[in-house]
């Protein structure tokens, strides 16, 4: 787990951004503080931060590998890890391939000379990487399937700039001739779904590789992306009598995956919430090392909190467990700084927790395996189960449809049947648009400045539905939640917050091996017998605990809503707000006057509850604060770099 960076000079004229390169490398120390480096030719500059896990005294990057017959023909820059790196060792070297390290990324070069792009396909791991071929004067950059490490691009007359963090980027814009300005469109899905979809970011010239893809650049040209992965999630039923059969193919493929994902020269932990799916791995994990430490987070507010769950899990598998309770003062303290090291912001408040729990775990392990994907992957949100009851809807004639919706719209607000009779007449693409969306179009344009129609979150979802329409309805939002709230969202938070602490988090449900079992599973092993995951809660029966395996799911939960109205943190929101340099984006008396109506409703008892939406706008005023005004400048730990870009 690292941290690269990189430029392709247009005209090659390389050395003369190396400087730029080595100043920017102190941005992302928290991703590799164990080892940095530069390496450059004539055409392009890499610089690397290097957290070491496997072949911890050699493995130093940027590396260089050829042929014997092309000596150091190739570089390479790579942030991730590949689990099945041992086996394609052995393939590669049958093949008739040296290698000179034992770690994990020669692999991918070596591979790359063998296979070319498809390399890609035989990895089985989490990466961002990028290759440079010396002979043919071509870049390749690359990103996992799933978006678990992230690679920003921007492209200039000067050439192409590349890096795990857009705050390198942002370091080198002078140097590489990069223009700062704001996307108001990213801006505007930012604002409707809580976070930057891919291939956004809040700034115009900068973008992002998107998962699954990857990109050709050469000196001076445009640079040439492809998708390698697309889910296929095809439409099956199961035979009578087979479902143990496959419950197994669950069990034995999770269980190579959390053996592969064990693979490392440094300790292994485990993340453990009140779950099936952390408890699982955790479960899983404690096989492979008997000492396994667990780690939990939580509040001292009733009701948000997993702490004791997650304790009676840690001992029933005999793991030794660590808990951290955050304060609100605590929380409101470390915002400034989550978002500095999100690049862009993401409107989830369990990106805190998330934050503190990781902070403990460094203490004692380099190294934490979690749960993130299963929802995804099995059918895990409660949403899920929508499109089984609303089917009776699509057996009934257009026409009637279309009257039974107009006649929920006119029903007088809290009428039971409305939203039913208009959900299930308003087409899936139209109704389903992710698990979240901050603001309807309507509260946008009372507090954003620049909401335009076009800019909903359908510009967003519309390009992901069109192609999973030979889907069932729940394999739709499973696909559109892969391409939105699971990279958007919990890909982000889980990469940057980690690494924010100097932590490498494996995720061992987003493995391709896990994913061909799940995405081959039939509605009915999803979402059935009154719950969600069900083909993975039987599958998981003889190794989660049994108070465990049917509770449901609440992560990490923030009693956000409580906070904004009370002594805890209302007041400091106002501040934030008040503030912010943000009017010509926000309509800020809106915005207060949200707060307002906020605080009123939850000392109420009745009334809306904003918290969610104010979030979303206070999160957006920090990052603006820190990024663009320059005004809030967060104290980073081991502060080895300026902040301020």
């Amino acid at each position: 787990m690292c941290g690269l960076l990189g430029f392709i000079s247009a005209d090659g004229a390389a050395d003369r951004y190396v400087d730029a390169a080595r100043k920017a490398l102190p941005c992302m120390h928290h991703r590799g503080p164990d080892d940095s480096g530069t390496w450059s030719d004539d055409t392009v500059v890499f610089g690397f931060n290097r957290l070491s896990i496997i072949d911890i005294a050699h493995s130093h990057q940027p590396l260089q590998w050829g042929p014997e017959s092309e000596a150091d023909r190739y570089a390479l820059t790579f942030n991730g890890e590949i689990y099945n790196y041992v086996e394609l060792r052995e393939e590669l070297t049958a093949a008739g391939y040296h290698f000179n390290t034992e770690g994990d990324g020669e692999t991918i070069v070596v591979g790359f000379h063998h296979w070319g792009p498809d390399v890609v396909k035989h990895l089985r791991g989490m990466f961002a990487f990028a290759v440079w071929d010396t002979k043919e004067q071509s870049l390749f950059l690359a990103r996992d399937q799933f978006g678990i490490k992230p690679m920003y691009v921007a492209t200039t007359a000067r050439g192409t700039a590349f890096a795990s963090e857009k705050k390198c980027i942002l370091s080198m814009a002078p140097e590489i001739e990069l223009g700062l300005e704001l996307d108001d469109r990213a801006i505007a899905h930012y604002t409707d779904l809580q976070y930057v979809p891919e291939p956004e970011s809040l700034h115009k010239n900068i973008r992002r590789l998107e998962s699954g893809s990857y990109a050709v650049v050469k000196p001076g040209q445009p640079v040439q992306q492809k998708r390698w992965f697309e889910p296929r999630f095809p439409v099956r039923k199961v035979n009578p009598g087979s479902e143990d059969a496959v419950f197994q193919r669950i069990a034995e493929a999770l269980e190579d995956s959390v053996a592969k994902h064990m693979r490392a020269d440094v300790t292994v932990g485990s993340f453990l919430s009140g779950g099936i799916d952390s408890t699982a791995i955790a479960a899983l994990a404690k096989r492979h090392n008997p000492d396994l430490l667990t780690f939990t987070t939580g509040f001292e507010r009733e009701g948000y909190s997993e702490v004791d769950v997650a304790a009676e899990s840690a001992a029933a598998i005999d793991a030794q467990h660590i808990v951290k309770v955050v304060s609100p003062e605590e929380f409101a303290a470390a915002v400034p700084k989550i978002i500095w090291y999100l690049d862009d912001p993401v409107a989830d408040p369990a990106l805190v927790p998330l934050y503190f729990v990781a902070a403990e775990a460094r203490k004692h392990v380099k190294v934490v395996l979690s749960g993130e994907g299963a929802d995804e992957l099995f059918g895990g949100y409660t949403i899920y189960k929508e499109p089984l009851s609303l089917a009776p809807f699509e057996k009934i004639p257009s026409p009637i449809n279309r009257v039974l919706g107009k006649i929920g719209d006119a029903m007088p607000e809290g009428v039971r049947g409305k939203s039913l009779l208009q959900r299930g007449t308003t087409p899936l693409e139209d109704r389903y648009y992710g698990n979240a969306r901050s603001f309807n179009y309507q509260q946008l344009q009372r507090v954003l400045c620049n909401a335009r129609p076009e800019w909903d979150h359908r510009e967003v979802t519309a390009p992901i539905y069109a192609k999973s329409t030979t889907m069932d309805p729940v394999a739709r939002m499973q696909h559109l939640d892969l391409f939105t709230w699971l990279r958007g969202d919990i890909l982000v938070k889980a990469d940057k917050i980690t690494m924010a602490n100097s932590l490498e988090l494996r995720v061992p449900f987003l493995d391709k091996v896990v994913f061909d079992v799940a995405e081959s599973l039939p509605v009915d092993l999803k979402v059935s017998h009154g719950t969600t995951k069900y083909a993975l809660r039987q599958a998981m029966e003889r190794i989660v605990p049994a108070h465990v395996l049917h509770r449901k799911k609440l992560g990490f939960p923030v009693p956000i809503r409580h906070w904004l109205a009370g002594d805890e943190l209302y007041g400091w929101a106002q501040r934030v707000i008040d503030d912010s340099q943000t009017d010509h984006i926000f309509n800020k008396q809106e915005v207060l006057a949200m707060l307002e109506e906020h605080r009123v409703s939850m000392n109420s008892g009745s009334g809306p509850d904003h918290s969610r939406r104010l979030w979303t706008v206070i999160a957006f005023m920090i990052w603006h604060g820190i990024f663009v005004e320059n005004r809030i400048n967060p104290e980073i730990d081991e502060r080895k770099y300026p902040v301020q870009l």
